[in-house]
This record gives C-alpha cells, structure tokens and sequence, in this order.
C-alpha cells in the first residue's frame, strides 16, 4: 500500500455530532423547540436536497434553500419570499453549525499513523470545495493531508469511478495501490472497490474506529 484516502464527514469530521449541536441551537434562536423528531426530519430534508446538489438539479447554496423550504413550516416558522430572505436565515444555522465543528477523538492518531508508514494521505468528499477544505482547517488536520479532492471541484461524485480514480492521480498512487476508509458503505467501500481500490467501511455506530482500519 502506498496511500490512503479518507472520507471527510462522519469519517474524519463528526458531521452528524456538528449539525445537531448545531440546529438544536438555531432552533432555539428562532424561538422554537428542536424535539428529537424535528432533528431526525433535518438530516431526511438534509440528505434529500444534498443528493439533488450532487446529481447537479441545485447549486451548494440552493440545496440550503431547498432545506429551508422544507423544514421552516414543519417550525411554523415563515419561509422567506426572496432567495436573499432564506440565505439570511441559513446564515443563523451556519454560525451555530460552524462553532461546533470538531474532528473525532481518533482522527488526527490515524492520519499520523498513515503518514509514519510512508503513505501519501488524501481525502475525497462530496460537497462543496470551500466548506470542505474550511473544516479541515478549522479543525486541525489540514496539515497531514497531502491532497483534498471534493466532487464540486472534481465535476464528479462518488461513487463515479472518476472521483476515485483522480484522487489516485492527485496522490501519485495507482488505484491497487490505494486503500480507502470511510462511514458509507456504498461510497467509500463499494464504489472505491468498483474504482479499483481496496476499501475498509468505518461503522462509529457500532464502535468502529479509524485506527483498527490502518
């Protein structure tokens, strides 16, 4: 093996951990209750517009309008009229998102594992390519990544065999020669796999940590 590739939310990044904390407190500065309901509709909404983001229907910023669209009534909050109202009101959930942005306990061990054994280290995430290199930057890790390959700069997503297959390029590895890690099973293992790369599923749900997959 000669390189490694991490996926970067809920891999690397406790996404999932990051948004509730951080809707739970937008929430309330609107005034309202974020019950454990509402929380779990946020990530279905969340999930939904996002896929229409990577299969190129929306813009980044209009998947956060198309979940503003969607979760402010079931607040009874009203929906903005204007694209400008409802990125106004996305800002409030961005600041409290952003604050509490944090990597996993076990990331930063893992990377430098990787990079003692002599392996070129990237990441390949789907999103947008600004909030993704922010977040490593924010929380620490940037450092001990050699390449960061996100779908809005690549023009393809996982599980496209291109997005894996030009994160092998970046990193000057041949694709038997990669090993990706990552929390989705049909991204990062099955797609990385289909790309020709040996992949390991990291399950958190279930214990699972970075270093026993290195």
């Amino acid at each position: 093996m000669k390189g490694v590739v991490f996926d970067l939310d809920d891999t690397l990044f406790d996404h999932s951990g990051c948004a509730e904390v951080g809707l739970r407190g937008w929430v309330a500065d609107l005034g309202r209750t974020a019950t454990d309901e509402l929380v779990a509709r946020w990530f279905v909404i969340e999930q939904d517009c996002f896929d229409r983001f990577l299969a190129g229907e929306l813009t980044h910023v209009g998947q956060r309008r198309c979940r503003l669209r969607a979760f402010l009534p079931l607040l009874g909050v009203e929906v903005p009229a204007t694209d400008a109202g409802l990125d106004a009101v996305f800002e409030g959930y961005l600041a409290r998102y952003r604050q509490s942005w944090a990597a996993y306990p076990d990331a930063r061990a893992a990377l430098e594992v990787a990079r003692g054994n002599g392996w070129r280290v990237g990441v390949l995430t789907n999103g947008s390519t600004v909030q993704q290199n922010a977040k490593l930057r924010a929380i620490g890790l940037a450092d001990l990544i050699d390449v960061v390959c996100v779908s809005e700069q690549l023009g393809v997503s996982k599980p496209a065999p291109e997005a894996y297959l030009r994160t092998c390029q970046a990193l000057g590895v041949l694709p038997a020669e990669t090993l990706m890690i990552g929390d989705n099973l049909e991204l990062d293992v099955i797609g990385a796999q289909a790309a020709g790369l040996s992949a390991r599923h990291l399950d958190r749900r279930s214990g699972g940590t970075l270093l026993e997959l290195i």
